[in-house]
């Protein structure tokens, strides 16, 4: 009688662990495409794709949530995590076109360091993610979220340096202004991993 006004079960850990995985295949394509320093056809393809798939599984988590009754944490918790998360495609994917338009030819070490730094950030917020369904793996969780920070931290570092390197070496106004936006950008990155890591550790906090 009550199912045509509930929807069927749906699982939020695993439409968050699909969303994550998207989230590592395009820090993988990323870091590939900055050790070569070049955006060929087929990877700035899919990095496109990556980015359509993470929107439609970060929509579909918020519909879901729009459409059932009782939920793992909070609701707005939820959204914030499914919205967040897809930032990190987005923001990848805005590098890849950067790179692309500005025609960007051989690989660059500064932006092969923060490709590697976002990878190690991107494997730690996927164990803190997936944590998620079980709380026997909260101090895991905790650790994975202080290595996120600890990655951002890096992050910032990477970036003063990048810019510093700019300032006193770059002497082309374009260059200039295209590799700022680049490491501006691969920087934010790693912002966005450490908010999820907050939003997580808030999520921990409020079922402890």
């Amino acid at each position: 009688m009550f199912g045509k006004f509930f929807p069927k079960e749906f699982n939020f850990f695993d439409f968050f662990d699909k969303e994550m995985s998207y989230a590592e295949e395009a820090c993988v394509v990323f870091k590939r495409i900055a050790e070569k320093g070049e955006v060929e056809p087929e990877e700035r393809e899919k990095m496109r794709e990556i980015e359509h798939n993470g929107d439609k599984m970060a929509y579909a988590i918020i519909d879901h949530l729009n459409k059932t009754f009782i939920t793992p944490f909070d609701r707005e918790d939820i959204h914030s995590l499914a919205k967040i998360l897809d930032d990190v495609n987005d923001n990848l994917n805005t590098i890849v076109s950067r790179m692309k338009v500005y025609k960007i030819k051989g690989p660059n070490k500064l932006l092969i360091e923060f490709a590697d730094i976002i990878v190690k950030s991107v494997t730690s917020l996927g164990v803190a993610v997936r944590g998620l369904r079980d709380r026997k793996h909260m101090n895991k969780v905790l650790e994975s979220c202080r290595e996120i920070s600890a990655y951002e931290s890096q992050g910032d570092r990477l970036r003063d340096e990048a810019l510093g390197w700019l300032v006193d070496n770059e002497r082309d106004p374009f260059n200039f202004i295209k590799w700022k936006e680049i490491y501006q950008e691969a920087e934010t990155v790693l912002d966005i991993c450490k908010v999820v890591g907050h939003v997580v550790e808030t999520i921990l906090v409020k079922q402890a």
